[in-house]
């Protein structure tokens, strides 16, 4: 028996083939574990009206953690026209799978790492080492949101608040509301896993970013619990800023920040940019973590356009790895993984496009896994 099980989840596009590129470095290094196949995404969506089937999640329900590649998803209309015909006006709606997957599973914690690694053309600046704690499950992403707005809603929020009857002008039909719902508890473990995090690695400092000058009660509970368990961490400094203000900070001093630490939709900005300033999202592995499981993927999505091609850029994915190697305790793989991507960056020649290149993805892994 194998010791582990690890789900493989290609989803659409290229996911497929970077996932091809990441079983080529898993066979080099001959990591004892069955992987086991599952259906997810846009096909699945097409066929049979749900992108994350129950076959899968039931699956998921027997693994040790899961690898993932990308999905595709389009707004509710263009979903529900792409339907196969027999599905249609069936009530079926699109829900992302991944938002789906992080809340059944509760994986809580989004990890993402931006490294800047030597010789790689793309980076900003070459000393880059930043890893951003992303709250995984609520605020902005929650997915509690009306079309048209109810009228029961709209009565509950009027009776508490008077700002709503500014809106009721507009009509009811007409307005879409997108709740940011967070807690104390959710805020306080994923500022406690990013104190963790920097104790761990010794870092000096951990910035909560939020925006509690305008988001007064939703980015006042991050601010104020970040305070307080930031109490339990005294050699580790907390800094605290507003998202437009850490944005610009980030572009222009990138090196001062080693830890951000936000909600789902402030983490999800930040970490795009955190990644474009290490090269870009062909570099960008992401970790969502539980209690009880794990799945790792690549940030991008599934570039439909170089779909078949083998064109993208599969340092995320195998990086990705790397991510899930050090979550499994596969240390030492995980280095001379790291290792080996470092060292195929910084000779330079074997290249995708991306990078000025014209290797394809499947090279890339294939230099990658000749350096183990």
């Amino acid at each position: 028996m194998a010791k582990y099980r690890i789900g493989w989840l290609p989803g659409d596009g290229v996911g497929n083939e970077v996932m091809e590129a990441a079983k080529i470095v898993l066979d080099k290094l001959k990591l004892d574990a069955e992987f086991i196949p599952g259906e997810i995404g846009w096909e699945c969506w097409k066929k049979e009206g749900d992108a994350f089937p129950q076959k899968t999640i039931d699956m998921l329900n027997t693994v040790d953690c899961a690898l993932f590649g990308a999905i595709t998803s389009k707004p509710k209309e263009e979903a529900e026209k792409e339907l196969a015909p027999e599905l249609q006006g069936k009530g079926h709606v699109y829900f992302s799978p991944i938002v789906r997957m992080r809340q059944l599973f509760n994986l809580h914690t989004n990890l993402r790492p931006c490294k800047a690694y030597k010789g790689n053309p793309l980076n900003y600046k070459d000393d880059i080492d930043i890893t951003i704690f992303r709250e995984n499950t609520e605020g902005m992403y929650g997915g509690v949101e009306f079309f048209p707005l109810p009228e029961a809603v709209y009565d509950a929020l009027d009776k508490n608040h008077p700002k709503m009857k500014k809106f009721k002008a507009a009509g009811l039909e007409n307005i879409a509301l997108s709740t940011r719902i967070m807690t104390k508890q959710g805020c306080a473990r994923i500022v406690t896993n990013a104190f963790e995090f920097a104790k761990k690695y010794g870092k000096k400092a951990v910035t909560v970013c939020d925006k509690p000058n305008v988001l007064r009660e939703t980015g006042g509970l991050m601010i104020r619990t970040a305070r307080e368990v930031a109490k339990n961490y005294p050699g580790i400094e907390l800094w605290e800023t507003n998202i437009d203000a850490q944005c610009m900070w980030l572009v222009k001093n990138p090196a001062m920040y080693e830890v951000i630490v936000a909600e789902n939709m402030f983490g999800d900005i930040l970490s795009d940019l955190a990644a474009q300033l290490v090269g870009g999202l062909g570099f960008a592995c992401s970790a969502n973590i539980g209690d009880k499981i794990a799945v790792f993927e690549p940030t991008h999505g599934s570039a439909p356009k170089y779909y078949g091609l083998y064109k993208v850029n599969p340092i995320a994915m195998i990086l990705t790895v790397k991510m899930m190697l050090d979550w499994l305790g596969e240390k030492d793989m995980a280095e001379r993984l790291e290792n080996a991507v470092a060292d195929v960056i910084a000779e330079g020649k074997v290249r995708t496009y991306d990078m000025g290149g014209s290797n394809t993805s499947l090279e890339v892994a294939e230099a990658i896994a000749e350096k183990l």
